[in-house]
């Protein structure tokens, strides 16, 4: 390994491997697509800018409903 990484376990590893080729994967089938089909460059700038705002809002929304699934979770544990 390299010596920067040895303080990583393979968990964090395998979390930074699957979000780079998440986002990898949205670039190439969502944000190219979407670059292409337009001629113009700002028409392209656009595209891009509201693919990647909604692959946020996506993202928003799922970090939101991970956090109540665990704190439904905490609550009815508590009790």
């Amino acid at each position: 390994m390299v010596d920067g990484l040895k303080h990583l376990s393979i968990t964090e590893i395998t979390l930074g491997i699957t979000a780079a080729v998440s986002a990898v994967a949205f670039l190439i089938f969502i944000v190219a697509p979407s670059w292409a089909s337009y001629g113009r460059l700002w028409e392209r700038v656009a595209a891009s800018f509201l693919s990647l705002y909604i692959g946020a809002a996506v993202l928003g929304v799922g970090v939101a409903a991970g956090v109540g699934v665990i704190a439904v979770y905490l609550q009815l544990a508590s009790s």
